[in-house]
């Protein structure tokens, strides 16, 4: 599921230099390597009962994590990258908005977004979309 995101994101016309998963955000310190910069992640996951009697069948919902890296030092008080972030989140919801990743029951929708850091000209965003997907036994 992660893989297939990560490959809409960075699609031709990507406004993102580099991505990459849970690994390569926790290796970020201060900023990543090039921005902006797109990293995407399993957040959190919840299943329901099991639906079946002597087999399992759970529907688990589950939140992907997307956080956006910008950096501009071109105006005071981070504004020019607040601007970037902006065009930023809404290519990230026009590419994610509907789409149906590999081995997802439902297309994404957004639950929330939330500034995460704006310090020293880089702003930090993450979005959280859901979906779900079926565990069988």
């Amino acid at each position: 599921m992660i893989p297939a995101i990560i490959n809409r994101l960075m699609e031709a016309g990507t406004p993102f230099r580099i991505s990459g998963g849970a690994a390569q955000l926790a290796d970020v310190k201060d900023a990543p390597p090039q921005t902006p910069a797109v990293y995407v992640y399993v957040a959190r996951e919840q299943s329901t009962p099991n639906e079946r009697m002597n087999t399992i069948l759970q529907r688990t919902a589950v939140d992907i994590g997307v956080v956006m890296v910008t950096s501009n030092l071109s105006k005071s008080n981070n504004a020019a990258a607040a601007g970037d972030i902006e065009a930023l989140k809404a290519y990230v919801r026009q590419k994610l908005l509907g789409f149906l990743p590999e081995g997802a029951a439902d297309p994404l929708e957004h639950v929330e977004g939330e500034l995460q850091s704006a310090l020293s000209g880089t702003v930090w965003f993450e979005d959280v979309f859901s979906t779900a997907h079926y565990q069988e036994g």
